[in-house]
């Protein structure tokens, strides 16, 4: 704030004994008294007093750059600009999720709220990690379970913290299975907890995502290149395919439905490769639905090829073996847990990173940029119908 021109009537004088010491009020008979901060001189015995917080009554002042009503909003500003951003994390008691609240409590801008199933195995891995205590709060997601994260929603809300970035990372992974697992309400466990449950709390937690203060809000949805056929890895067999998602509309329940998205007969890779590309679609149907109206950002990522990370622990001993040296070696696409969470952290708060609808990779130079979907991963119309399937499926419909 700049005041060009400060004159005071005949009748202002300055009392010192009626405010803590150092203050100056500058007082008028009738009006009302302003506080601001004005470079000041007042000059007595040789004394100079600079920078005094003053006093001033509105009628004495006259301001060409300020007015007395933008001098009283300012402080409101500063607060909704210093405080920390307040970020859920599924699954962030191992792996990426951890990675990436590591580094952004590293930070000092955020104040991580880790959704995990296990509260113990949360709490040591944040310790582990070095994760400050007053740096994050922990609380119960089961994500294989509708009623766990109605109930999650529900406990978030009741500790009055507000919701400025929602980061869905958690994901399960069964390559090796021969037969189908469940969730509680009966879907396939992959698509069932890595789409379904991330697209109910997703849905249940936009209110308060738009509630929101912070300057940037986000929802980070965590893809893969494996659903993503435009690449080589997403051709590895089996590769994703949603079909005309009449597996997912029959309820996925294995009973009168496959429990494939597809029909198909199940996979446990495919059920995972599958699950990410409802995931980008999913990513983009917020976009085009909320993004204009509500200037959340909605986005989504492939981090890199973590090949150490805990989400291969369902892989035969000897490719656990040899897919690292051959990430790091022969693809080049290795990064590890540390470096991907950096890049995570990036796209929750960096100010570059802030384009809605975008799906980001980054290249060997660790140069963040807009990468191209698949087109069954870029489909609106099959969007559209995952959506509404998928709202019948959570009880949204």
């Amino acid at each position: 704030m700049a005041l060009q021109a400060v004159s005071f009537s005949p009748k202002i004088s300055i009392h010192k004994d009626v405010y803590p010491a150092g203050t100056f009020v500058l007082k008028n008979t009738g009006l009302s008294e302003v506080p601001f901060s004005v470079h000041i001189e007042v000059k007595s015995k040789s004394l100079i007093y600079r920078n005094k917080e003053v006093r001033v009554p509105v009628g004495a002042v006259r301001a060409q750059t300020a007015s007395v009503s933008e001098i009283k909003q300012a402080p409101q500003e500063v607060n909704k600009t210093l405080r920390k951003g307040n970020v859920i994390i599924t699954g962030a008691s191992s792996g990426l999720g951890l990675a990436t609240a590591k580094a952004l409590a590293e930070t000092g801008k955020w104040h991580i709220i880790m959704a995990c199933r296990n509260f113990l195995k949360a709490q040591m891995a944040a310790k582990s990690a070095g994760v400050a205590k007053e740096n994050y709060t922990i609380m119960h997601l089961d994500l294989a379970s509708l009623e766990s994260i109605r109930q999650f929603v529900d406990s978030f809300r009741r500790s009055g913290m507000p919701l400025d970035v929602l980061v869905c990372n958690a994901a399960v992974y069964l390559p090796t299975a021969k037969e189908p697992t469940f969730t509680a309400e009966g879907f396939e466990l992959s698509a069932g907890t890595n789409h379904l449950g991330h697209f109910l709390l997703t849905r249940l937690l936009l209110d308060d995502i738009k509630q929101s203060d912070y300057p940037s809000k986000r929802v980070i949805i965590v893809g893969s290149i494996t659903g993503n056929t435009n690449t080589l890895a997403g051709n590895v067999p089996p590769k994703a395919n949603l079909g005309d998602l009449r597996g997912l509309a029959s309820g996925l329940n294995g009973v009168n439905s496959s429990t494939m998205i597809d029909g198909g007969e199940f996979d446990g890779a495919k059920a995972y490769k599958d699950s990410k590309v409802c995931n980008m679609l999913t990513m983009q149907e917020l976009h085009r639905r909320y993004h204009e109206e509500t200037g959340i950002t909605f986005a989504s990522l492939y981090p890199g090829c973590i090949a150490t990370t805990g989400l291969f622990r369902e892989h035969i001993p000897l490719f656990r073996l040899l897919f690292p040296p051959f990430q790091k070696y022969i693809t080049k696409g290795y990064v590890s847990e540390e470096e991907a969470g950096k890049r995570l952290a990036q796209v929750v708060g960096d100010p570059s990173l802030e384009q809605s609808g975008v799906y980001w990779s980054w290249n060997k130079n660790s140069a963040s940029f807009q990468n191209q979907l698949s087109e069954e991963a870029s489909d609106e119309e099959k969007a559209r119908k995952l959506w509404e399937i998928s709202e019948k499926l959570v009880g949204l419909a």
